[in-house]
């Protein structure tokens, strides 16, 4: 690898050295960048899934890349005002032990919100950070100092990372299209993010940053078709300056996911985008009425799969329920795109109809897949002996057919036990709320009839199993 130069002087103060051609790439040397590059393009067949997964972190963005190998990536980490609590939490439900590659798409506090923190956990209470990479234009603000003095205390590995780069990652091609050199509009942030295509097999991914009108000409003037990818990371939220028509029909994409808050104050997505989209009859997935949004692909077909079953035609998507960020509950396949059916470990999906329009062929699981804790309060009010009752869990049927609970079991950590009712089902779209304390059982209260609290103020599981003993959901909180 080689020291790229120069470097900007507020990094140098604190002592952080940039490299740049991670590939051994020569600075503006172009590097691959996967299938869908015109008719002599080979594709050669992938082994393994890669998962892609958009956290809903609010006016945010934060997105975790899984190989099929196990190698980690994570491509921002959220808003300031959160310091990566989301991210974190997420990161730690799905047992993420260690960031190979920490990928800051630039140096805005609504996308290095976590940095700091992220980077203070792996290094102290988990496997590590493998390396760090920035676009390299600084930030005159608090969270941009923080980010850096945690990459110098504890002596991570930085990169300045631009265009023709790539990031080893197993059998998975990450190509590296911007920011170019020089920089583009006079170094501004946005229009030098880092832009990553993930390519696996026949499938691929397009990471634009918050990239805008400026980068995404360059982009197009650069690689034409070679744009082309399966799935489009909606640009610097669904704001109008960003997913241009010349570059959405550069890219093609078969979805489009945007993440940002259901009542932005910037009011992403904006009608401009979704119009586009619409034009274009391409499905789109939101992380305020979708929550958390996994993509895997097996390299050849790529399933959707969501927290929410919410609408995907881009002029609907306000229709939805918001989700608020940090909501537990797992993820469902709502379709598939392209290929053949993806093995999503399920086994015995049905269809259930939900038409999102192009060539997507739309599955459902198990109807009991449906089921998301809407809220847990461990904490009653007052003294929680003599509260029992405002110690509750709130189970949510977020499908669209009803679920026969009888015989289910609802524990804790410490292996309480409560069964429910004989004849109890939790109609579509609606919620029940289980109490510890004592009551009358109805359609939507059901009573644990504790003498003594459940819920561990401190931190527990919540695990709900079907009739036969079989794990149907797990939420744990702090």
């Amino acid at each position: 690898m080689k020291r790229r130069g120069g470097a900007f002087k507020i990094l140098l103060i604190v002592g952080i050295v940039f490299l740049a051609g991670c590939s051994g790439a020569a600075p503006g040397e172009q590097s691959p960048t996967g299938s869908d590059v015109g008719d002599e393009a080979t594709v050669e067949t992938a082994n393994g899934s890669l998962e892609l997964h958009y956290i809903n972190v609010g006016q945010s963005v934060s997105t975790l890349v899984i190989g099929p190998e196990g190698e980690t990536m994570l491509v921002d980490t959220g808003h300031y005002n959160d310091d990566g609590e989301y991210v974190l939490r997420y990161l730690r439900r799905h047992d993420i032990t260690r960031i190979d590659h920490l990928v800051t798409s630039h140096n805005d506090a609504d996308h290095i919100g976590g940095n700091a923190a992220i980077i203070e956990y792996y290094e102290t209470e988990a496997e590590g950070i493998g390396a760090v990479y920035d676009p390299g234009i600084a930030a005159s603000t608090l969270t941009y100092g923080e980010y850096l003095d945690a990459v110098e205390e504890h002596d991570v590995t930085l990169y300045e990372t631009r265009e023709g780069d790539t990031i080893s990652f197993g059998e998975v091609d990450v190509g590296v299209l911007g920011p170019p050199e020089p920089y583009l509009e006079n170094e501004a942030r946005n229009e030098n993010s880092i832009v990553l295509k993930l390519t696996h097999g026949e499938t691929s991914f397009l990471l634009s940053g918050d990239a805008e009108d400026d980068q995404e000409e360059y982009l197009v003037d650069t690689y034409g078709a070679e744009l082309r990818s399966t799935v489009l990371k909606a640009g610097h939220h669904g704001s109008s300056s960003s997913s241009s028509e010349p570059f959405v029909d550069a890219v093609t994409p078969q979805a489009v996911v945007v993440s940002s808050a259901y009542d932005s104050q910037y009011g992403h997505p904006t009608d401009e985008v979704l119009q586009r989209f619409a034009d274009r009859s391409i499905p789109t997935y939101w992380t305020a009425t979708h929550g958390n949004i996994v993509l895997v692909s097996d390299g050849n077909g790529v399933s959707v799969q969501t927290q929410r079953d919410a609408p995907t035609d881009p002029l609907s998507i306000r229709d939805g329920e918001p989700i608020e960020p940090g909501t537990s509950g797992e993820v469902v396949e709502r379709a598939r795109l392209g290929g053949d059916p993806v093995d999503t470990g399920s086994e015995d999906g049905t269809d259930d109809g939900d038409d999102t329009g192009g060539d997507n062929e739309t599955t459902s699981t198990d109807p009991a897949a449906a089921l998301e804790v809407e809220a847990i309060n461990a904490d009653a009010e007052g003294d929680d002996r003599e509260n029992l009752n405002d110690e509750y869990v709130v189970f949510e049927n977020t499908g669209e057919e009803s679920i026969d609970l009888s015989g289910w079991t609802v524990e804790d950590e410490a292996s309480h036990s409560y069964e429910l009712p004989q004849g109890f089902t939790l109609d579509a779209g609606a919620t029940v709320t289980l109490r510890t304390g004592s009551g009358a059982d109805t359609d939507t209260e059901l009573y644990w009839g504790s003498g003594s609290p459940i819920w561990n103020n401190a931190g527990d599981t919540v695990i709900l199993s079907d009739a036969d003993g079989e794990h149907v959901l797990e939420a744990s909180y702090e």
